[in-house]
């Protein structure tokens, strides 16, 4: 009997092997992220070979130093649960990096990682990372944002707009109209994953636009669980407190709260290495590298900025000094830096994010924001154009735009 069962645990093992199903030797999994770690070794070649995992959606890939940077790529390939197909093989955005200030870099546990990818429903994985010198505690971080169901979210969630209180413009400052916005509870953030309070800085001077990077291949359906996923992978994988962004945009346009504190609110962020602290950020779930941003989403992230920096009687088209929290490779901590109200990640830290396309549309994103911010004016300037379509006449009416 002991040798017909060694028998079979062997030719069971090897048949596995030449499905390129083998399974990991460590795994652990918590609150919807499961995880595989990567074998130690080389130190500028390491894999994780094709293998069966747990269902997720999302995947990523961290390390244990969360000031270590991973100074070269990771290629993620994953099968869809729904096909069984192998994907191609795609790259994970590296150059994340741990907030320089508030409880989010103090917490035990904080990790460095890749942003992470949307998948769609998959159940296995395999990894490849090489670099200068890679980080030690490589481990591959497979979200599952809807509880291993078969299917993502296939029906749009209704928006719970959350009601700002306790901050007024002052009178005769830009004052922009409250887009709509899928609450937390809405999209179902897990409220018990956050263990500390929100920190609160004194005001919010900037806003910064960021894209999720990874794939623009979801439906509009999938919006809940792909931020849901993020928020896991923030929380659970990077050991963040909480999402880092205070908001979120996809590409149909629809606003999601992301941080919690009030989005009414001065909340510290986790989103800009060296530029936390005093202001807000708006992600656009997808890649906008190749893509081109809709109207939709251009005016989306207009309207949450035009509102946000209203609040304190900011104008959105201007620009700011803010000075450098931390040494993040673009400045050095204590320099100071002349940006835009509404700058795109790349302005404050050596990043592509968010993407040529919409870092491109930045200038037409404040000349909307500027006239959310505007609206009476819009509506009497409206009228005078009514009164006389020809316009006031100038003595040169060109006009130029993104200058």
């Amino acid at each position: 009997m002991t040798r017909l069962l060694l028998h079979t645990a062997v030719a069971t093992a090897l048949a596995a092997g030449t499905l390129g199903l083998t399974q990991p030797a460590r795994t652990s999994s918590s609150d919807g992220v499961h995880t595989v770690r990567v074998p130690d070794g080389d130190p500028h070649e390491r894999s994780l070979a094709r293998r069966t995992t747990e269902p997720f959606s999302m995947i990523g890939v961290t390390w244990d130093d969360p000031d270590a940077a991973l100074n070269g790529t990771a290629h993620v390939r994953t099968r869809s649960r729904q096909s069984g197909e192998w994907s191609a093989w795609r790259a994970l955005d590296t150059d994340v990096r741990t907030p320089e200030t508030g409880p989010d870099r103090h917490r035990a546990g904080v990790r460095g990682g890749t942003q992470p990818l949307w998948t769609g429903p998959s159940d296995g994985v395999q990894v490849r990372v090489s670099g200068e010198r890679l980080p030690e505690g490589l481990r591959v971080e497979l979200v599952d944002p809807d509880g291993g169901s078969d299917a993502v979210q296939t029906t749009a969630v209704e928006p719970d707009v959350v009601e700002p209180d306790g901050v007024e413009p002052a009178a005769g400052a830009p004052h922009a109209e409250r887009p709509a916005v899928t609450s937390r509870s809405a999209w179902g953030a897990d409220e018990s994953l956050v263990k500390d309070p929100p920190t609160y800085t004194t005001d919010t001077k900037a806003m910064f636009v960021h894209h999720t990077a990874g794939t623009n291949d979801y439906t509009c359906a999938q919006s809940a669980s792909i931020v849901r996923g993020v928020f896991l992978y923030h929380v659970q994988s990077n050991g963040w407190n909480d999402i880092g962004y205070h908001f979120l945009v996809d590409k149909c346009g629809r606003v999601f709260e992301g941080r919690a504190g009030g989005m009414d609110k001065p909340v510290l962020g986790a989103h800009t290495y060296g530029f936390n602290t005093a202001t807000s950020s708006v992600s656009v779930l997808g890649d906008y590298s190749k893509t081109t941003a809709n109207t939709a989403v251009r005016e989306s992230v207009a309207k949450v900025a035009a509102w946000k920096l209203g609040l304190y009687g900011i104008d959105p088209t201007g620009t700011v000094v803010l000075t450098a929290g931390a040494d993040n490779g673009k400045y050095k901590a204590g320099q100071k830096a002349t940006l835009h109200r509404i700058s795109g990640h790349r302005d404050g830290y050596p990043t592509e994010c968010p993407g040529r396309h919409l870092y491109s549309d930045l200038p037409g994103i404040r000349t909307l924001a500027g006239k959310a911010a505007r609206p009476d004016e819009m509506a009497a300037g409206t009228d005078e154009m009514a009164a006389d379509p020809a316009g006031p006449v100038t003595e040169d009416t060109t006009v130029v735009f993104g200058r």
